[in-house]
């Protein structure tokens, strides 16, 4: 799998940028990045709310992507292609590839998501968020309002008035509803009375959900989970093509790990001299705890599982930075509700499409 989509990777550096006119979409986009490990019942609350909201928008999932890792760095309970089946299964009208977010800082892909979001000229961006302080619904007004807000180490900050809006740290999901602004406001694009902000599900958990699959027990599942989730969930793992969010591809790992040189280890992406250092002197290693246990820590508490994907698939930063650079190179469609919803996406990009349109179906 990481081989194929290394080769796919590499492709797509090849392209240049695509080069878009942002008109006003004829048919109404929601935009939505969601990573779908599996699609449950917060997900879909959030889309359908969305969809109620704007009944005659297209929903585009935007559906991370190549190497199959999250933005955690660690695997994907099941393939895209089938987080994409089950999003188009729900109510989704297009799904499409998303970055590689598991081979990526957080402010990379949060770029990334903002490219894409901009390429399909997102009319709506519905996010769903935990925090009732106050201080962060004055940060959602301000997004709301298209104002610029930016995170810092430990505090939220407006970028226009210099008002701290926030001390202390966010949750995941509401830091990446800031981090997110940060990367729209840089490319430029107005996202005022764009954003949908819909309130969490309580008692609805990714985590205890993949904990409860790994251990075959379905049994309080309908609880968090569509049953569309459920079934497809056991007929991927009747084929033994889940579940897939424990397992790595440990013997590439390894074999890149102990045989890389010190210039190839350094050229990788996200990787510090000190973790080279460490690897260098420690290896061979034949276990990835001992090589987890090599890698520094870092600001994020998720480096350490992304450098274990950056060491699977051997990206290099120069690699990184010239596909961040073009990133969209193209428009790869995962999954579709009819050739009518279809056809009404293509035309908003190729109305939309100054030079050359690619767009591709899976």
């Amino acid at each position: 799998m990481i081989e194929k989509d290394l080769i796919q990777f590499k492709k797509d550096l090849k392209l240049p940028k695509m080069d878009m006119d942002y008109k006003k979409n004829v048919y109404p986009v929601i935009a939505d990045f969601t990573e779908y490990s599996p699609l449950h019942n917060g997900h879909l609350y959030c889309m359908n709310k969305a969809k109620q909201a704007h009944p005659d928008a297209l929903f585009v999932a935007v559906i991370p992507g190549l190497f199959e890792r999250n933005g955690r760095g660690l695997p994907y309970i099941m393939h895209r292609n089938t987080r994409a089946k089950l999003a188009i299964s729900l109510g989704a009208d297009i799904a499409v590839e998303g970055p590689p977010m598991g081979v990526m800082g957080s402010g990379q892909y949060s770029l990334c998501l903002a490219l894409m979001f901009k390429t399909l000229n997102a009319d709506y961006i519905p996010r769903g968020y935990i925090s009732n302080d106050p201080q962060f619904m004055t940060i959602l007004n301000y997004i709301r309002d298209g104002r610029p807000v930016a995170p810092r180490p430990y505090k939220i900050v407006s970028l226009d008035d210099k008002k701290v809006l926030l001390e202390g740290k966010l949750s995941n999901d509401d830091y990446v509803i800031v981090s997110l602004a940060k990367s729209l406001s840089k490319i430029g694009f107005d996202y005022k009375d764009k954003f949908i902000f819909i309130p969490r599900l309580e008692n609805v958990s990714g985590t205890k959900i993949r904990q409860c699959v790994s251990s075959s027990n379905f049994d309080n599942l309908d609880q968090m989970l569509p049953e569309k989730t459920i079934d497809i969930l056991k007929n991927e793992i009747e084929y033994n093509h889940a579940p897939l969010h424990e397992l790595r591809a440990n013997k590439r790992l390894l074999n890149n790990v102990n045989n890389l040189s010190m210039d190839e280890l350094s050229n990788l992406t996200l990787i510090d001299s000190d973790t080279v250092k460490n690897i260098i002197e420690g290896r061979p290693f034949d276990n990835l705890d001992d090589l987890t246990e090599a890698i520094t820590y870092g600001f994020s508490s998720h480096r350490k599982q992304r450098i274990l994907s950056v060491l699977e698939a051997t990206i290099i930063s120069t690699e990184m930075n010239k596909y961040i650079n073009n990133y969209p190179q193209l428009i790869r469609i995962l999954g579709y509700k009819s050739k009518e919803a279809l056809n009404k996406f293509k035309f908003n990009l190729e109305n939309n499409s100054i030079g050359e349109i690619r767009i591709t179906c899976q």
